[in-house]
């Protein structure tokens, strides 16, 4: 890619992140005044309306990868693959990727967000933990599978496979927050707080990524 070109994209991807983390600190606002409840009564009263088996399936299925053990097993093992196959910077951004899990647990803990009740609304009983605000589910698969995603668009050359793994990562991202609202485990504000810190924290990630795989002098250090 020409320089001006890559450092076009950098800006616009800078503004993005901005953008989204500024939305981020806005809700965070609106939902410690307690200024969103009918907004997320409403919205998850729609969505919970959709009782069809196959979409009740495919919402578990998303966000299965997410609950305990396996929320423990898939990323330790993607990051431990991606370094036995000698990816080491792609594996140390994996792991990177993973602590949104973390960020997660810090932002939770500066909100305190009680989770939806039963009969306010329906509740899928799964193991949960932690408060509602925001959804580590969400935030934890942005970070972790979009970060996965950004390397399979960057790394694997046959379109064949490119295409396939990346729309399926994306989708898997995309299909996690409306299955956290239609089990009944967050508010829609938990799901797009999520989001919106999760790009900006997937953004800044992947910018320094490409900073240390274009630079020798770093690049080396992981190989």
């Amino acid at each position: 890619m020409p320089r001006r070109e890559a450092v076009r994209r950098g800006r616009a991807a800078q503004v993005v992140a901005l953008a989204a983390l500024a939305g981020f600190g806005l809700l965070f606002a609106l939902v410690r005044a307690d200024r969103t409840r009918e907004l997320d009564l409403g919205l998850t009263i729609k969505l919970q309306r959709l009782r069809r088996p196959w979409a009740s399936w495919v919402m578990a299925a998303a966000s299965w990868p997410g609950f305990p053990p396996q929320s423990r097993v898939i990323p330790p093992a993607i990051i431990g693959t991606l370094w036995l196959l000698g990816f080491r910077l792609e594996a140390a951004g994996q792991a990177a990727g993973w602590g949104s899990a973390l960020l997660s647990t810090v932002v939770k803990a500066g909100m305190r967000r009680q989770r939806p009740l039963s009969p306010e609304v329906r509740v899928v009983v799964a193991p949960l933990g932690g408060t509602s605000f925001p959804s580590g589910h969400v935030l934890t698969y942005v970070g972790t599978y979009g970060f996965l995603a950004f390397l399979v668009h960057s790394l694997v050359r046959p379109p064949a496979v490119r295409l396939p793994l990346t729309g399926a990562l994306a989708g898997l991202v995309a299909l996690v927050g409306p299955s956290r609202i239609h089990q009944g485990h967050h508010w829609p504000t938990d799901v797009l707080a999520s989001y919106l810190l999760g790009l900006s924290y997937l953004l800044g990630l992947s910018a320094l990524y490409r900073r240390l795989k274009a630079d020798p002098r770093l690049g080396r250090r992981w190989t």
